[in-house]
């Protein structure tokens, strides 16, 4: 997969995330709307989408972050594209309220929860890819959602909506990033396997 395609999975992936945070925010049941934003990551495994939390915990070289870089990118591409839409065709959802809560956390919070959530993205693809059961990607999507763990590129999406854009909100993006990736990393690593070349 050359870089152009690997950014307009990217950027596909973002919308699915953003799609998945419109019925999170529609839905006033918590349950409900956990298990329907499990949609978003669902279609991303089964259509290959670049998605920055199911691919990082999967980095075995150092060259391939380079590859994590494009796909953030891409990944806040389509969320903002999601946003957009949803503000032209007026959904009326609104993400301030989410978003003040988590500007109003202080970021060593923010980075265990973006760590949390960075175990429960690596589970949910690593399991899926070991079993094929769909299970495995609905459940630990509910969780960290129903947990409060920090998902980074949805969380762009939830920015994007808001119409958040500082110094601050990118900085906390920054925090979840990095917390997710080293959640997932962390947890991926296994005895027997060899550390990233």
């Amino acid at each position: 997969m050359n870089k152009i395609q690997m950014l307009i999975k990217a950027i596909y992936a973002g919308v699915m995330i953003g799609i998945g945070g419109v019925v999170y925010l529609s839905i006033e049941n918590k349950m409900a709307g956990s298990f329907f934003f499990s949609f978003g990551l669902l279609t991303i495994v089964t259509q290959s989408f670049a998605l920055y939390t199911g691919k990082i915990g999967f980095v075995t070289k150092w060259k391939e972050l380079l590859d994590m870089g494009i796909i953030i990118i891409g990944n806040f591409i389509g969320t903002f594209l999601t946003a957009f839409v949803c503000k032209m065709a007026d959904v009326k959802i609104s993400s301030i309220e989410l978003v003040n809560k988590k500007m109003n956390c202080d970021l060593v919070s923010i980075f265990f929860l973006s760590l949390l959530c960075g175990v429960m993205m690596y589970l949910a693809i690593d399991n899926f890819k070991k079993s094929n059961n769909l299970i495995f990607i609905i459940f630990p999507v509910m969780i960290f959602i129903l947990s409060g763990f920090e998902h980074s590129i949805a969380n762009m999406f939830y920015f994007h909506l808001a119409g958040f854009y500082s110094w601050k909100s990118f900085g906390y993006l920054l925090v979840m990033i990095l917390g997710n990736g080293i959640g997932a990393k962390l947890f991926s690593l296994k005895p027997e396997e060899k550390k990233m070349k």
